[in-house]
């Protein structure tokens, strides 16, 4: 393929990777293709097998990759019972997954006691934050990230009466406590109400009606998947969004926006991820991804491919394919990606990704899938706030 060595870096990038034999590992890959991440779970394995195609392909990089792929049914039990399986069955020491963040937190600890890397999918903050630990490097960028890309326009935007409603889990829970706490740093919100629904319910009527009688200006929904585009959906139906703003970091995924069709025109959401994006190498990688799926690449895969990239940069550096080598390698090690140059901060793993506010309208002809206006991009490096803040120092 041509093009695909400018997707791993050169070798003069590298270091000291390289060596002399290929470095061969096995990564785990284990994704919620069932349960009700089921719909974002397919890109997240896409572009994992992508980029163990093109770490392959790179001859420059050293790294021989074989994928092993399980299905975490997005419960956290059964995800560390599949981690286990892809480590002692498959001999896995990297593994890469996960989209709910209750899930990526129980594979948390199941990487520190076995001692692999692993790359978490979920975006919670304690992930990368009070949970965090030597052996997670996370390519996803988390709530923290994406609070600094909504909260000001919310706040100077969409207003300062605000309600949250979040599914109730760690996801959820994350986006209030990030999104509320950077509000009200330098702003004077009132915060109206709260809500919380369980995970993966279909109902949302009464939760409608209880915004729609607050004297809400926006209501910040902590949610993803089936349970936003549902709460959403019946939102519209409902007339709420013609005296509330609905605003939602994840608002801009694919699968939301295709679902959602012209009901999502006029909500606002945060940019993790665009396939229009004209940032590091992520045009080549578009290409190569329409090329493989017929379709194009989301936000998880786009997390998956930089993960098992990233991370292959690390085992290509420490000329090692021994976990507790790479891990000593990987934080603040400088490379190129989708997004840029970027790192694995060392003080907590998180790669340092730049993120975007956007505005969801209506496609310049015809109907179909809202396009999404970005807003002003802010840098990585200002995205994220200190590590003590986010309750991690490694």
């Amino acid at each position: 393929m041509a093009g695909v060595a400018g997707l791993t870096g050169s070798a003069g990038c590298l270091g000291g990777g390289g060596g002399g034999g290929t470095n061969a590992i096995t990564y785990g890959v284990i994704s919620p293709m069932t349960g009700p991440y089921g719909g974002l779970a397919v890109g997240q394995r896409n572009g994992a097998e992508l980029a163990i195609k093109h770490v392959n392909e790179n001859d420059d990089l050293d790294v021989e990759i074989t994928g092993v792929y399980e299905d975490t049914e997005a419960d956290p039990s059964t995800g560390r019972r599949k981690a286990q399986s892809v480590v002692e069955q498959d001999g896995a020491s990297y593994i890469m997954g996960a989209i709910s963040s209750s899930v990526a937190l129980a594979l948390n600890e199941f990487a520190a006691d076995n001692e692999v890397i692993y790359n978490p999918g979920g975006a919670a903050v304690p992930i990368t934050g009070s949970n965090c630990n030597e052996w997670v490097f996370r390519a996803e960028t988390n709530t923290a990230q994406m609070a600094e890309a909504v909260s000001d326009f919310t706040a100077e935007n969409l207003g300062t009466n605000v309600w949250f409603h979040i599914a109730d889990y760690a996801y959820g829970e994350s986006v209030m406590s990030r999104v509320e706490k950077r509000m009200k740093d330098g702003h004077d919100i009132n915060v109206v109400g709260r809500s919380r629904s369980q995970l993966g319910s279909t109902n949302f009527n009464s939760y409608i009606s209880q915004i729609a009688n607050s004297d809400a200006d926006v209501a910040v929904l902590g949610m993803t998947g089936g349970d936003l585009i549902n709460f959403v959906k019946q939102a519209a139906s409902q007339g709420l969004k013609q005296d509330v703003n609905l605003m939602s970091p994840t608002m801009t995924f694919s699968v939301v926006r295709g679902a959602l069709g012209e009901a999502a025109y006029g909500t606002y959401g945060g940019v993790r991820y665009l396939p229009s994006l004209e940032t590091g190498d992520n045009q080549t990688f578009v290409e190569a991804y329409r090329s493989e799926y017929d379709a194009d690449p989301d936000n998880f895969a786009r997390a998956a491919y930089m993960s098992i990239r990233m991370t292959a940069r690390g085992i290509a550096e420490a000329d090692s394919t021994d976990p507790a080598e790479v891990k000593d390698v990987l934080p603040g090690l400088e490379m190129d990606s989708i997004l840029g140059p970027n790192q694995f901060r060392d003080c907590d793993h998180q790669a340092m990704n730049p993120v975007w506010p956007g505005e969801l309208v209506a496609p310049e002809s015809g109907s179909g899938p809202a396009a999404v206006e970005l807003g002003e991009m802010i840098d990585g490096a200002d995205a994220l706030p200190p590590c003590a803040d986010l309750g991690c120092n490694l």
